[in-house]
């Protein structure tokens, strides 16, 4: 069966900016821009240009310097919004207009104060008034998640019959179940007259620790486009991780999905965000948190280092890391400990082993991690002599 591409939509510049505490300059937009694109994202989503001068003046430059990604424009359903967004992204070689409107009853009623019949014509304008702009125009269905399938596939029907070419449907609010919104893409792809014309596209929101798996449970019945942050930035709780959804297409075949991310470039990527958004990344976050390849208990140690494929189901290179790391601490095992001298150069016999591993665990119950200055220290306070030694690189001062 041949594998089915899904396309990357990256919101970092947009939706990921939206973080409480986050601010970018136009030139470092423009960096992470053109790393989005050396990564292989298919498309950028640049910014919201009505929301300020400096947004807008952002998404404009960022539209003079991609190429080969399409340049998206978030936009309101209103004339005014477009018309900016428009003139935003006019420079992009590929320009996408991002228009939509809230379709819950949640929006509806207390958002717009408004009924669903005003709502769908509402959508149908927005999206022909788009499409006089540019052929390549995105609908977004607000709170889709909490959007009734039957009132949500009328939505859809009428936006595609006013020329979207992309639809999104947004799990804003992060409250879908996996089977829930799969079922809710499954639902549209078998009741929506013309959805074979357009692209189905996940946005999740990461407020109840789901996005990832609920994108990646509208994938698998039929949304082929995945709306995703590096290292999951955004608004509230985050959203999809791209490196994660990325990364678990990657490396399950039994899916049948790929992308064109160049996985390799993922953890550069990653620390230039956080670099520029001054968003620190978890030391456990998947794919690319400082702990991701790193092993400190002593059973995981001793099997990683027997054979990675033990305790590691991604190679480290995959993602840009050089190698894994073999932690030192408390939990440790000699075999960690061995491991770690012998990459020193020094090979101990079982014996001299003992010794100091009996003095490498008083270290360890004092200090977080011991480094490889505090492993000289100890082998000298072990006192061993030479005959302990089964080959030995580099000078030590033994006794």
């Amino acid at each position: 069966m041949k594998k089915k591409r899904i396309k990357i939509f990256d919101t970092s510049l947009r939706d990921g900016e939206q973080i409480p505490g986050c601010k970018l300059k136009t030139k470092e937009k423009i960096k992470i821009a053109k790393k989005l694109e050396e990564l292989g994202v298919d498309v950028i989503e640049a910014g919201f240009p009505i929301s300020s001068p400096g947004d807008y003046n952002s998404v404009q430059e960022i539209s003079k310097n991609i190429s080969n990604s399409v340049v998206c424009a978030l936009s309101r359903a209103l004339e005014k919004d477009i018309n900016i967004a428009w003139n935003a992204i006019k420079f992009a070689k590929k320009p996408r207009i991002h228009t939509g409107i809230g379709t819950s009853n949640y929006h509806i009623r207390y958002k717009f104060n408004s009924n669903k019949e005003k709502i769908i014509e509402i959508a149908e304008k927005a999206v022909k008034y788009a499409k006089k702009f540019t052929e390549d125009v995105e609908f977004y269905a607000e709170d889709a998640g909490r959007t009734e399938n039957i009132f949500l596939a009328i939505v859809c029907e009428k936006v595609i019959k006013s020329g979207a070419t992309v639809i999104n449907i947004p799990d804003t609010t992060g409250y879908c179940l996996p089977k829930e919104y799969g079922e809710k893409i499954n639902f549209l792809k078998e009741n929506v007259k013309g959805i074979h014309k357009v692209i189905l596209s996940t946005h999740c929101h990461n407020d109840l620790g789901l996005a990832t798996a609920n994108s990646l449970y509208g994938v698998i019945n039929g949304a082929e486009q995945v709306e995703c942050t590096i290292n999951g930035i955004g608004e509230r709780a985050g959203n999809t991780s791209l490196e994660e959804i990325v990364m678990i297409m990657k490396q399950n075949p039994s899916l049948n999905f790929y992308t064109s991310i160049k996985t390799r470039q993922l953890t550069d990527v990653s620390s230039l965000v956080s670099k520029y958004t001054g968003i620190k990344i978890q030391a456990n976050k998947a794919i690319v948190g400082m702990n991701a390849f790193s092993h400190s208990s002593g059973i995981h140690q001793d099997g990683v280092i027997k054979n990675k494929v033990t305790y590691e189901s991604i190679n480290p290179r995959d993602v840009g890391v050089d190698r894994s790391s073999i932690v030192l601490t408390a939990r440790s095992g000699r075999a960690a400990l061995s491991y770690r001298y012998k990459k020193l150069g020094i090979i101990l016999n079982k014996s001299s082993l003992d010794l100091v591993y009996s003095i490498f665990l008083e270290y360890a119950d004092k200090n977080i991690e011991i480094t490889d200055k505090e492993l000289m220290i100890i082998l000298e306070k072990a006192k061993l002599n030479k005959k302990n030694f089964l080959h030995s690189d580099i000078r030590i001062n033994v006794i």
